[in-house]
């Protein structure tokens, strides 16, 4: 089966976030299943400097750059082969793909990735692309939404389309007066189509014209088809209810191990932790903080951000640090959640520290020396951060909703007793509540025998990409015989 992801970031070409990371592990993994898994992505210069044997073979006739695009293929380091849209008027700046260096969107973001869809229905058209053309066109979030309109207004014969949603909180709307320039039919703008509350949506685009859409955990599957899990969206989620499917992330362990990880200070497993307290001396020595053993360890790495629950932790930090915990945090987002924390670090000199911004060296080092890794977010899609923490040793204390409740178990009396505990949740998102499940994160923490036992099965998870590869290659194989 042929499969092209399209998508607008792959680790380690380019990565903003988590989807990266998602892009360029499921293709290899569906490749090791017997699959012809290939990616779509633009051609920012990080991307065309990246691939390997990377050559132009096709002009683009498409109607954004008169026909000066080109399309380029090469092998990402994954081993993937990889399509790039070269339209250097259009890709061809420096940074993040999607805001300017001073943080505003693009004003073309819809040229953009509209050239990025109209590519992908390219590809997979009877009367354009290279030979190989694809039975499924698999879209990852907004940025590819218009891919399956464009196939579904090209007329005859068309390979199934997937959306995926990795977040529905970015959803690629713009005003209506933009629909001109997208060279889709008029009758596309009506809500059986792109019109989104008076505005196009590019992911509602990608949901309406999809033939399945999924989503990156079964619980957040089940959140968006609600009253405000769903942003706007939920009606016509619901509505499509029997084509949507809850399919939850991997971990790539060729990357994500601390026992072959070549980023760590020393290696351990579940059998010997003992590089995992080098890893934390190692760690606490180049943050600033006191090098002990005996303080818990907690770690951010991600956004900072209120959808990641973040203001809850900066209130209930100080009752961390005042127990005798010690708090990391690496990560970037809104002004004054990084003010916040940078703040608490002044305040904690030896106790708190605060890195902003995105190092993903640094990431794998706190993984590996921290004793937990803290997510209390109102909202997420899937997370990898919690799954990656579980085959560190380093147990997530995490609020229960979407995949965060999906992969991690508490530990309450019941799941200690039964040998099933990984970590530590909550429910209300309030700093009260995060706050009772640190406390019973320091108490466990006293009992070292406890801890360990929660680390040694916590490392045990498997949660690999081959039963999520497989997953979406069964749902390949119902589309190509219902298309």
């Amino acid at each position: 089966m042929r499969i092209l992801h399209v998508a607008s970031e792959c680790y380690p070409l380019i990565k903003t976030g988590g989807l990266a990371d998602v892009v360029a592990a499921l293709p290899p993994a569906q490749a090791l299943l017997g699959a012809d898994a290939r990616l779509l992505l633009p051609g920012y210069p990080a991307v065309l400097d990246g691939l390997a044997d990377a050559r132009r073979i096709r002009h683009l006739p498409d109607p954004w750059t008169g026909g000066t695009a080109r399309l380029v293929h090469g092998t990402t380091p994954a081993g993937v082969a990889c399509y790039a849209v070269e339209a250097p008027e259009l890709f061809g700046r420096p940074g993040n793909p999607y805001v300017d260096p001073f943080g505003r969107d693009w004003p073309d973001n819809h040229r953009r990735f509209a050239l990025l869809g109209w590519v992908a229905a390219w590809l997979a058209g009877p009367g354009g692309g290279p030979r190989w053309r694809p039975d499924i066109v698999h879209g990852h979030d907004w940025q590819a939404g218009l891919a399956p309109a464009y196939l579904a207004h090209a007329g005859g014969p068309r390979p199934a389309a997937v959306t995926t949603i990795h977040n529905i909180a970015y959803q690629g709307v713009f005003p209506a007066g933009l629909f001109d320039e997208l060279h889709l039919p008029p009758a596309a703008f009506a809500i059986d189509g792109v019109e989104y509350y008076g505005g196009v949506g590019f992911l509602k685009s990608g949901l309406w014209h999809a033939d399945r859409i999924t989503t990156v955990s079964p619980s957040y599957a089940a959140e968006i088809r609600s009253p405000g899990g769903g942003m706007g969206l939920e009606g016509l989620l619901a509505a499509r209810s029997s084509d949507l499917l809850g399919i939850l992330n991997g971990v790539d362990y060729a990357v994500w191990d601390p026992s072959g990880d070549p980023l760590l200070p020393a290696r351990y497993d579940a059998d010997d932790l003992s590089g995992k307290a080098k890893c934390k001396a190692a760690l606490q020595a180049e943050l600033g903080l006191d090098v002990a053993p005996e303080p818990p360890l907690f770690a951010v790495v991600t956004r900072l951000t209120e959808q990641k629950g973040f203001d809850l932790l900066l209130e209930a930090a100080p009752m961390l640090l005042g127990r005798g915990g010690q708090l990391a945090v690496l990560g970037s987002g809104e002004p004054w959640l990084e003010d916040g924390f940078r703040s608490l670090a002044a305040r904690f000199p030896g106790r708190a520290a605060t890195v902003i911004g995105y190092d993903e060296a640094l990431s794998h080092r706190m993984q590996g020396g921290a004793d937990l890794i803290v997510l209390p977010s109102r909202s997420e899609p899937c997370g990898l951060v919690q799954m990656f923490g579980l085959r560190y040793g380093t147990l997530p204390l995490v609020r229960r909703v979407g995949g965060l409740a999906d992969t991690v178990v508490d530990a309450d009396e019941a799941a200690l007793r039964s040998g099933r505990a990984t970590g530590f949740t909550f429910d209300d998102a309030a700093p009260e509540a995060l706050s009772r499940a640190i406390e019973r994160a320091l108490a466990l923490f006293r009992r070292p025998g406890d801890w360990r036992a929660v680390q040694r099965h916590a490392m045990s998870r498997d949660f690999s990409w081959a039963a999520s590869a497989t997953s979406y290659l069964d749902l390949y194989r119902t589309l190509y015989l219902e298309v």
